[in-house]
């Protein structure tokens, strides 16, 4: 079964609001030339891999004329793009959304997988893949992020594409997730390739490192010895409260790394634990796959791996800007409409060209990266600003 690779978290600044219609519909317009330049030149797979580079999606964010910080940059975005690939035969398709939205993926992906004849095992695996990112995110990655967009592209070949967003209300922030369908063979060993952001939280549980190996094994090793086992071994820390947990914990990793510890699960699910048990789990994403197990399962079964076997997950979060036409709020500046509607035309006429049989104001365009100033094309200025 081909899996997902995560490529990428950024963290942004949790912003309510709406994108005003004057920006959206500008978005939507200079999203479609920029887009349908990409596949028209390198195909839809190579829309995906953009995609699920962090660093492209936001730059693509700001390039669109959006916050360059704002949880937004996510939320928005998607859905500019979700509706340039469905107006148009571009080859891509996107389900999901932000809210009720995400909640509708899985719909969506099967009406997706119908329109574009893929047999029903293949829209089965699209469907498993959706829940499993956002399973991976939710439980075995624990930063205080609640996901509550998801966004799930396909292109026609079966190839696809996930970004999503986790929100922490406590901290004020939104985290960014990336996930591409590429020579990974497994869900849950994922290391990131590319991390965005302003927030870097200590002692993050992720269960997906592959210094987490060991603490899977233990986690499946323990489900399958059946919840009685479990229990015992869970309760036997519970029973030891806080005041003894210092000693399971090296001095030089300060308060903070014993405090974490204070956040142990109040309660396990019992019932799911049971069902793992019927199911025999032959490996952790089987384990993570089952109904039931959410973050506060997987997140015990980490700490009786670590206080009681001596196999610690890892607890590191592992965790750079751009701008081009300004910001909704007006940060870094405001968005400088003229300059928007004029790359809009410039990229238009570009596509009207190709379409007629000339390429020169394609290779126009690329040859203009070569009079762009150095500082900027090699990403060296300092105010962050990107052409």
């Amino acid at each position: 079964m081909a899996c997902l690779r995560r490529t990428g978290i950024a963290d942004l600044r949790l912003h309510g609001g709406y994108a005003p219609s004057w920006l959206v519909s500008r978005m939507t317009k200079l999203a479609k030339g920029i887009f349908t330049i990409i596949i028209d030149e390198y195909g839809a797979g190579e829309v995906l891999t953009r995609l699920s580079d962090p660093m492209f999606f936001q730059a693509c964010s700001n390039v669109l004329g959006y916050d360059w910080d704002s949880s937004g940059a996510t939320t928005v975005t998607c859905g500019v793009l979700k509706t340039v690939f469905s107006s148009g035969d571009l080859g891509i398709k996107a389900a999901g959304g932000k809210g009720l939205r995400s909640r509708k993926a899985l719909e969506e992906i099967e009406r997706i997988g119908h329109d574009l004849d893929f047999s029903v095992d293949s829209i089965n695996r699209l469907k498993y893949s959706s829940r499993m990112t956002a399973k991976v995110d939710s439980a075995a990655i624990q930063a205080g992020y609640q996901i509550y967009h998801h966004m799930f592209f396909v292109s026609e070949s079966g190839d696809w594409a996930v970004v999503q967003q986790g929100m922490n209300p406590d901290v004020m922030t939104a985290r960014r997730y990336h996930w591409l369908s590429k020579h990974v063979k497994s869900f849950v060993v994922e290391p990131h390739e590319g991390i965005v952001g302003s927030k870097i939280h200590r002692n993050v549980l992720d269960m997906t490192a592959r210094e987490s190996e060991e603490s899977r094994k233990i986690s499946v090793d323990m489900v399958k010895e059946g919840s009685r086992q479990v229990r015992k071994l869970y309760e036997s820390i519970r029973k030891c409260d806080q005041t003894s947990l210092a000693k399971w914990v090296k001095a030089d990793l300060g308060s903070e790394y014993v405090a974490h510890y204070r956040v142990f699960p109040g309660r396990m699910d019992w019932n799911s634990l049971g069902r793992a048990y019927d199911v025999q789990p032959k490996n952790y994403e089987e384990l993570l796959a089952i109904k039931g197990i959410g973050p506060a399962t997987v997140r015990g079964l980490a700490l009786v791996s670590e206080l009681i076997y001596g196999k610690p997950p890892s607890w590191r979060d592992p965790v750079k800007y751009s701008f081009a036409y300004g910001g909704k709020d007006g940060v870094p500046f405001p968005v400088d409409r003229k300059a928007m509607d004029e790359s809009i035309q410039i990229l238009q006429s570009a596509i009207d060209s190709a379409n007629v049989g000339s390429q020169e104001k394609l290779s126009a365009l690329r040859r203009l990266r070569n009079f762009t100033p150095q500082a900027f094309r090699a990403g060296s200025d300092r105010s962050d600003r990107t052409t």
